[in-house]
């Protein structure tokens, strides 16, 4: 119980601090400005959704349900800290590489456009989907699983806290100075938000699938990067408020 209250402390810790951060800065506190009360309410949405209601389901529904099938192999795999921890950031970042990609493809696209609405990249767009959406995202099915075979799960929670923490700074404007020690340190393998930019661009958003390690967009050949951001962001939609939310096809 106490690695999980520290799981999500992390979490919560760096939300609020990249919020806080995003008020204090001048540059995106002039764009939370500029947000509508549409993107306002999207946004809060999809952040109640992400941070209450997708915990809640995977705690309860999804755990059962490995529970109800999975009867015998609770506690089965006796994975110790450091294993538990690569399974969660590094091997499942590689699934979740290729979910993003499969979102993106023309079958699921409509379903994945909503979060590309984002025009401006800031910490409360994370989670901007359709309230729906997340069925098809790999870590709504995939972590409870582990939780449930794990005979110790301390260290796949940590690679959890840590994946949804980069989540948040990838989306934020809190870029990391290029000539920095840790930009020079981190960048070669960490997806920065500098990264995340572009897959959120108008000019270019096949690129950067990676939610963690950069490796798996290198290796795919779907890796972009430059010294400059990109000048447009967001895909334009027609969708409206109630397709937004509910139903993404126009």
């Amino acid at each position: 119980m106490e690695i999980k209250n520290f799981s999500q402390f992390l979490i919560f810790i760096s939300f609020f601090s990249l919020f806080g951060w995003t008020i204090f800065n001048k540059f995106t506190r002039n764009q939370l400005k500029c947000k509508n009360r549409e993107d306002w309410l999207l946004d809060s949405i999809g952040l109640t959704i992400q941070g209450i209601f997708i915990p809640l389901l995977q705690a309860t529904l999804v755990y059962g349900l490995y529970h109800h099938v999975l009867h015998n192999y609770q506690g089965y795999l006796k994975i110790s800290l450091i294993p538990s921890f690569i399974l969660s950031f590094v091997v499942i970042d590689y699934l979740y590489y290729w979910n993003h990609r499969l979102l993106h493809t023309k079958i699921f696209w409509q379903l994945h456009q909503v979060h590309h609405t984002v025009t401006q990249m800031d910490v409360l767009g994370t989670s901007r989907n359709t309230i729906w959406t997340s069925v098809f995202i790999i870590y709504l099915w995939i972590h409870p699983l582990f939780l449930y075979l794990l005979t110790a799960p301390t260290g796949y929670l940590l690679g959890i806290s840590l994946t949804s923490a980069l989540d948040l700074w990838r989306h934020s404007r809190l870029m990391i100075p290029t000539n920095s020690s840790f930009y020079q340190f981190l960048s070669p393998w960490l997806i920065f938000p500098q990264d995340h930019n572009w897959h959120h661009s108008k000019e270019t958003n096949n690129c950067n699938y990676g939610a963690n390690l950069k490796i798996w967009d290198k290796l795919h050949r779907t890796y972009y990067q430059s010294q400059e951001l990109p000048a447009i962001m967001g895909t334009p939609t027609s969708l409206n408020l109630i397709q937004k939310l509910l139903f993404p096809f126009p």
